[in-house]
């Protein structure tokens, strides 16, 4: 019988190339990060925003019983202007759904659309 020779083909180094990949994504990662967080620390304190000492952790949160002043409650009795009668209105339209009635052509893609 004869002998096989074992063929001696060098195996393609991919090892050291995927660690250096994943340590790199790593470092950008970490990079990122850091500046998102320095960024985050540069921004200005003050906002458009008012402060509402109502609602302080501090304060007794308002209870059912309790109503809104005056100045803050709607009048129901209001005649709503033409400008935002349209925006009022019921939806009459059918419901939209997630799956198409059986048998519609919309619900077929790609080839099958001919």
């Amino acid at each position: 019988m004869a002998k096989h020779k074992k063929s001696k083909t060098k195996q393609p180094r991919t090892a050291g190339i995927s660690t250096l990949r994943t340590a790199a994504l790593a470092v950008t990662g970490i990079a990122v990060g850091l500046v998102g967080v320095l960024l985050a620390r540069r921004r200005p304190a003050g906002t458009a925003e008012h402060a509402a000492p109502d609602l302080a952790l501090d304060k007794p949160h308002p209870g059912p019983n309790d109503r809104a002043p005056d100045a803050f409650r709607p009048d129901p009795t209001a005649s709503v202007p033409a400008s935002e009668r349209e925006g009022l209105r019921p939806a009459t339209g059918p419901t939209p759904t997630l799956v198409e009635p059986r048998g519609s052509i919309a619900s077929l893609t790609g080839s099958a659309n001919g």
